[in-house]
Order: structure tokens, then C-alpha cells, then sequence
């Protein structure tokens, strides 16, 4: 067993651990649905703008840990498409956290060597956050370790109705028949056309649902669910859905 002391100051302790039991099949793509924040701040008799900032400090946890374990690329779900139909003020807040998020973390990912993408129709976003964003984007564009991919105004059934409008397009303009669309041809319009598909998928907070994320993408994901709120998701149980991931035999429909 190797194990990692990470250092990194929080609201909680000044130092990460993970330890990694098992150094091969390391799943080179995570994707994360981050729930739970309301229900954090709620059962603590906390506004729930309080549970998205206490989520926001644990994403800093999460990327470093998943860094030391050299995973490729994480996608964290922060802002559905569907989230534009909460409380107006909630919404506001959760605009300000990216701002909040990359101004004193940024530093940081670029030191670590982490490059930030978006996936998602990011062009929609507030000015403010997408101008935040957009400069932590440029500022690791050429760094090379792990992809730390946001998921932000992202819905898979719109991304997928978008990619069947520009290949309907594309065939309207000749550039291919009917015929030779395939499934690399969906996938090549997705936002995540340059990168690999999750091999795992992990939701926290007890739902047992994808809740319109990477609903293509995660045809042969492994899912892996927790009752723990996002907020209480440790480094240990990230190792510990690693972990289960590592006992797991993908077929892909095959023996």
C-alpha cells in the first residue's frame, strides 16, 4: 500500500490522505454528481446556499486526491440545464461560486499541473462567471495532467437534440449520406468529443438516477452510489468507489 499525504488547507483539516491499495486500473475518467448540498445545509438548520459553498470546498479535496491517484479526467456535474428552475437567489449564489472557487484555487490547479474544460452551453452563462472561467481555462490550457471538466449548464437530452441537428445539417450540406452515421458520428458532435467516456460514475446523496448526465456517454459506465451527501464525501469512500470499480469485469456485452 502506498499512501499520500496531500497537503492542502481547508475549512476542515490542512491535510488529504488517500491511500491506494491497488495502483493498476486506476479508472482514467470519473464523472461526479455532486447532490446533496441542500439537504446538508437543511439538516444542520442552514440556509441552502450554505450546503453549495461547504460542496465547493470539498471539490478542492476530490481534485487533488483524484490527481495523486493519476486519474485522467474528472467531470463534475455542477449546474444542470434543469437548475435554472430553482429559487432565483440560489441560482445567483451558485453563479458566484466558480468566481469564488478559481480566484483562490487557481494558483493551484496550475501548480498541480490540472487542466480545466467545460462541457455544456457555456456561452448561456452569466458574464461574470463564464469571464472567470474562461480565464482558468486559457491560464491551464497547456498544462497536461488531469482534466477537470465541468459539467455547467449541461443537460445530455439537449446535447444529444443539438448533435442530431448539426449531423441533420451536415447531411443537408452533403458532407455525408444517411447511411454512413454511426455511432462515432453522434459522438464526434458531443461536448465531450475529445475526450474518452466515464468508466465510472458516482452520485452521491442516495438518489439512484442519472438525472440527464452523460445519459450516451455512460452506456458502459460502472455506476457506483452512496447514501453520503456531497459535502460528507470523503477522500476514503472516493477510494473506496475505486476500489469496488477495480473489482468490477466490464464486458461491454461480450463473456
Amino acid at each position: 500500500m502506498r499512501l499520500f499525504k496531500l497537503p492542502f488547507k481547508n475549512s476542515k483539516d490542512n491535510t488529504v490522505e488517500v491511500s491506494q491499495t491497488v495502483s493498476e486500473n486506476i479508472p482514467k475518467h470519473i464523472a461526479i454528481i455532486m447532490d446533496g448540498n441542500g439537504r446538508w445545509a437543511q439538516k444542520r438548520g442552514l440556509p441552502r446556499v450554505a450546503g453549495h459553498r461547504e460542496g465547493m470546498d470539498n471539490v478542492k479535496r476530490i481534485v487533488k486526491a483524484a490527481n495523486q491517484l493519476q486519474v485522467e479526467i474528472l467531470t463534475l456535474y455542477a449546474f444542470s440545464t434543469e437548475n435554472w428552475k430553482r429559487p432565483s437567489t440560489e441560482v445567483e449564489y451558485i453563479m458566484k461560486l466558480p468566481i469564488d472557487f478559481l480566484q483562490h484555487y487557481l494558483p493551484e490547479l496550475v501548480e498541480e499541473n490540472v487542466r480545466i474544460q467545460t462541457i455544456g452551453e457555456f456561452d448561456d452563462l452569466p458574464k461574470n462567471t463564464k469571464a472567470a472561467i474562461q480565464k482558468a481555462k486559457d491560464q491551464t490550457s497547456d498544462n497536461n495532467g488531469l482534466i477537470l471538466n465541468i459539467a455547467i449548464n449541461y443537460g445530455s437530452r439537449f446535447e444529444m437534440i443539438r448533435s442530431i441537428k448539426e449531423i441533420c445539417q451536415e447531411v443537408q450540406e452533403g458532407k455525408y449520406g444517411i447511411e454512413e452515421i454511426t455511432e462515432a458520428t453522434l459522438s464526434g458532435h458531443l461536448y465531450t468529443s475529445h475526450i474518452k467516456d466515464p468508466d465510472l460514475l458516482i452520485r452521491t446523496s442516495g438518489e439512484l438516477r442519472l438525472s440527464n448526465f452523460l445519459l450516451w456517454q455512460s452506456a458502459y459506465t460502472e455506476l457506483w452510489f452512496t447514501d453520503t451527501l456531497w459535502p460528507d464525501f470523503s477522500t476514503a469512500e472516493f477510494e473506496k468507489a475505486i476500489n469496488d470499480f477495480q473489482k468490477r469485469k466490464r464486458r461491454y456485452g461480450g463473456i
